[in-house]
């Protein structure tokens, strides 16, 4: 099968195209034919080993010290067909249309991947195409998260910075679907996005610092890790919940710390994967509750150029990979 292969740590340029073994699923695994898959800026990080420090050793440890260990085929989403399972396995028949988080295992940017049953997969709506279902793991299950932890409700005011990106819109769109009012931070050539995706309110950070207006918000979700600690946590409400999606060390070490002193909360942890939140997503967006953003989709031969270009940290929403199936007439792959 075809797949983009890591083999060092590095540029895009580290991303090669193979042909290498298509995965045997063991007893309890779900061979996935894989149709679309994402690129977001957490496997641009894995690809250059930029990673925070507290993670940085157990990842390294995990992945390969010195490079990547064995085969590394990196993409932590995808949405396919299953083609075969074990014999274990009872939620999935080949046929199925699934969504899946692939976890730290990785494998998306192939044609095939076999993944354990008891990873993080739904039924993907038959209206929806794999397109837009591939985005839901990452960008999707992060906004639900946060915002569940958070205490979203009816009438709650939650500013969302980074609005524009995987998370961030999603988390816009999940922020209405709750009834929250919503402001959304975002750049001008954005406006007219975070509008369509529902936003009660606009802010343009390029002409304006939302600290320093003057407003005061219950939730504070920044998607991103670029607004100021002290400056967010001072616009956020007693009572309030202050979220950093991408902290920094000195952010871990300060939100403790914060949440104690304040009558406020800090969320700083990472955000889990679940089978029925992945369900519930999947169908917000088959009910068309929900949207996915794709700014480029990309062939598979094509995934480094998709790399850079998501590096451009200019994008909306979502990057996606697609992934072509040489077949004969008689719907039968091609050797």
């Amino acid at each position: 099968m075809k797949a983009v292969v890591q083999t060092r740590y590095g540029p895009p340029e580290v991303l090669e195209l193979r042909e290498i073994p298509r995965p045997v699923p063991k007893d309890n695994e779900v061979l996935v034919k894989v149709r679309a898959a994402t690129v977001n800026t957490g496997d641009c990080e894995i690809r250059r080993f930029e990673v925070m420090p507290l993670v940085w050793l157990p990842l390294r440890l995990l992945i390969g010290v010195r490079k990547p260990r064995g085969t590394t085929v990196l993409g932590q989403e995808v949405a396919g067909v299953v083609e075969a399972v074990g014999k274990d396995v009872s939620r999935f028949k080949p046929g199925d249309q699934i969504i899946a988080a692939t976890g730290l295992g990785f494998g998306g940017y192939a044609e095939y991947v076999a993944l354990p049953e008891k990873r993080t997969m739904a039924i993907k709506p038959a209206n929806v195409s794999f397109e837009e279902a591939s985005a839901l793991p990452v960008g999707g299950l992060n906004a639900l998260y946060y915002l569940k932890a958070a205490g979203i409700r009816p009438g709650r005011d939650v500013l969302i910075y980074g609005s524009t990106g995987a998370i961030g819109t999603f988390a816009v769109q999940l922020a209405k679907h709750f009834g929250a009012n919503v402001t959304a931070v975002c750049s001008t050539g954005k406006i007219d996005l975070v509008r369509s995706l529902g936003a009660d309110w606009i802010i343009d950070y390029t002409r304006e610092d939302f600290t320093e207006n003057g407003l005061s918000y219950d939730v504070i979700f920044d998607t991103i890790g670029k607004s100021s600690f002290s400056r967010s946590m001072s616009s956020v409400r007693e009572g309030g919940v202050y979220i950093q999606a991408n902290p920094t060390i000195t952010d871990m070490v300060r939100g403790p710390i914060a949440s104690r002193r304040q009558r406020k909360r800090v969320l700083l942890q990472y955000a889990g994967d679940d089978s029925e939140e992945l369900a519930f997503l999947a169908g917000l967006l088959g009910a068309g509750e929900i949207s996915t953003v794709i700014d480029r989709c990309y062939p598979l031969e094509q995934t480094a150029e998709a790399h850079r270009y998501v590096e451009r940290g200019h994008k909306s929403g979502n990057v996606v990979i697609s992934v072509e199936h040489g077949e004969s007439a008689a719907g039968e792959e091609t050797p």
